[in-house]
């Protein structure tokens, strides 16, 4: 699977993505103590709906496109800091743009908080440092994600997440997930990591999910979303996150959320969704 990202900003997984980055970057801001936001795998940070990459796959129509017509009072309410996050990045960027996960770290920063944006690409690396250099806050670093994920931690913060979303152009990168949150869990016990996943042959999600439920030692979430049934292994039919060391309210949030994203991104009539536990707790 080839993710290049601005073909699929603001897609399902998208939405689901930030939604569960937002409630876990609220989390952290609850206290007063700094933390550090890690993105291993950044891209571009802002993107334009209206330019040829994503007017060519038109993904963020049955995406970020469907939640304009708000939902229940308290799915809105956990729903409120994704949709501040995007209208601030759109007050900068303009009204047809959608932030991709450094620009929702951004958003959420506070004086002493830090955010690391990790990007191999190297034009994309350094359109992300232009974009973010002006802000003592952000640092970019031209680096490989996954050698990145084992460089940069433990940070010098005690609190802080790691958002793992790799583009999976290679084999075996859903196993190489759920292997790297193992080991990151283990040299860095307090951080919170959220590894993303799209999900086309199931059973190869079930597998991680099943190695991580052995091996943490900490609690952990596996959230998926389902537009379509997961009956062709060649077609994306779900997306989701592993997250470990999750906010104690967040299994809670998901089990509101989760049915609603489910209900209106579903295709063809079918939607989807699991919250389940891993790990010591599950």
């Amino acid at each position: 699977m080839n993710y290049r990202h601005a073909f699929h900003a603001g897609n399902f997984a998208d939405v689901l993505k930030h939604v569960v980055l937002t409630r876990v970057l609220v989390h952290l801001c609850a206290k007063d103590k700094p933390f550090r936001a890690i993105d291993t795998h950044a891209g571009l940070g802002v993107y334009d709906l209206e330019a040829e990459e994503a007017g060519r796959t038109g993904e963020w129509h049955d995406g970020f496109g469907r939640l304009e017509t708000p939902f229940a009072a308290e799915v809105e309410a956990l729903l409120a800091p994704y949709r501040a996050a995007v209208e601030g990045v759109r007050a900068r960027h303009g009204a047809t743009t959608y932030p991709g996960s450094p620009a929702i770290i951004r958003e959420h920063l506070r004086a002493g908080d830090k955010g690391v944006f990790v990007e191999l690409h190297p034009i994309d690396a350094e359109t992300l440092a232009h974009r973010y250099a002006s802000d003592s806050r952000t640092k970019v670093m031209h680096l490989d994600g996954w050698t990145a994920l084992n460089a940069l931690i433990p940070p010098p913060e005690r609190r802080g997440l790691v958002l793992i979303d790799p583009p999976y152009e290679e084999r075996g990168e859903i196993d190489r997930l759920g292997q790297s949150l193992l080991k990151a869990a283990r040299k860095w016990p307090t951080g919170i990591y959220l590894g993303w996943y799209p999900i086309k042959d199931l059973s190869a999600v079930d597998r991680m999910a099943a190695t991580l439920d052995a091996g943490l030692e900490r609690p952990a979430l596996r959230l998926d979303l389902m537009i379509e049934r997961p009956d062709d292994p060649t077609r994306l039919s779900g997306t989701g996150l592993i997250v470990v060391n999750p906010p104690w309210t967040l299994a809670a949030e998901a089990e509101q959320f989760l049915p609603a994203l489910a209900e209106r991104l579903a295709r063809t009539g079918y939607g989807a969704f699991r919250c389940e536990r891993l790990g010591p707790e599950g």
